[in-house]
């Protein structure tokens, strides 16, 4: 997901619809095999270091890139540009990416099967304010279901642009893009929600309230809580200060682990989580001309994590190129 008003954030669809959109169908995804095949992609090494500086970053770089040499990069793949606030993939392969207001179904090679644009029905947006999508999450829960977490940026507005002050998850059909329900969390918890991801076995949903981990369940995400009548959904769970910099833009588990993207300039990190402690460990380290966005996990393209990344690069030359975005797909080493 974009952060903190850049260029990508501004981008709004428009709205006409006044009820849920209905039937905008994905088609063939579910019969397809996850192994990305088809796609444009480059190979790469190492690192992604020779651009050149035009201006300065949104916030200090930092250090130079210093890569634990857990993972290794096997291979860029270029997206189109509206697909640029996070990704998800389901059990059978198909892939999912949001926009700002919009989402997009793929096949496992990528190939488009379904959009829905806006994706925030317009009574939501007249209850509620929402505007943005963030990084989402496929859950297996109620046949399959995707969960799209919702928050408000407006450039200029109050409050850093957050102009509802509150954050929701939106319930979707993966197989038609079909608007379902969205629940509301209760704001004295948190203020917007950025990203969110289902754990491993399905009981718990976890997002972001500034530096602070929190966890909810997934049992609460139900029509029964619909908003904007049904009840306020409360965490579970609060690890204080997992997120020091405050700046994760999208999430994915692996072994266990809660894997999280961030970015500082051109200091682009993950992590992964410990979710009964908070506890980190620093994953992949790269220089990189760009805005981070979500992570996923699949078994593809010789790797198994996939980190999508666009170009926004604030007055650099965009280091996996301009007018398209990319993802990097990573393989772990062998210890």
């Amino acid at each position: 997901m974009c952060r903190h008003g850049s260029p990508l954030r501004r981008r709004t669809a428009s709205r006409t619809s006044t009820a849920p959109p209905t039937n905008h169908r994905l088609n063939g995804a579910s019969s397809r095999a996850f192994t990305l095949t088809g796609l444009t992609t480059t190979d790469v090494t190492v690192a992604s270091t020779g651009f050149q500086t035009h201006g300065a970053p949104p916030r200090a770089p930092g250090a130079e890139a210093k890569d634990p040499g857990r993972w290794r990069l096997t291979k860029v793949s270029r997206i189109p540009f509206e697909y640029f606030q996070g990704v998800t993939a389901s059990p059978n392969g198909a892939v999912f990416f949001s926009g700002t207001n919009g989402v997009f179904g793929t096949t496992a090679g990528l190939r488009e099967t379904g959009r829905v644009e806006p994706a925030i029905p317009q009574y939501v947006v007249d209850a509620e304010g929402y505007d943005h999508i963030g990084d989402l999450a496929y859950d297996t829960a109620e046949g399959g279901r995707l969960l799209l977490p919702l928050e408000c940026y407006r450039a200029g507005a109050e409050n850093a642009g957050n102009h509802c002050g509150t954050g929701s998850i939106g319930v979707m059909d993966p197989r038609t893009l079909r608007w379902l329900y969205y629940v509301k969390l209760d704001p004295s918890d948190i203020k917007k929600a950025m990203w969110n991801e289902v754990s491993p076995d399905g009981a718990s949903l976890y997002t972001q309230d500034r530096t602070d981990l929190l966890r909810y369940d997934t049992s609460q995400i139900v029509p029964g809580n619909a908003a904007p009548n049904g009840a306020l959904i409360k965490p579970a769970q609060r690890i204080a200060g997992a997120f020091p910099s405050g700046q994760a833009t999208g999430a994915t588990f692996h072994r266990g682990r809660l894997f999280v993207a961030e970015y500082s300039g051109t200091r682009f990190r993950v992590f992964s989580l410990d979710v009964a402690t908070g506890r980190r460990r620093l994953e992949i380290e790269r220089t990189v001309a760009g805005e981070s966005e979500g992570l996923m996990t699949a078994r593809a393209r010789g790797g198994t994590l996939h980190w999508q990344i666009m170009p926004v690069s604030f007055g650099r030359p965009p280091t996996y190129g301009a007018g398209r975005g990319a993802v990097l797909t990573f393989t772990e080493r062998r210890r």
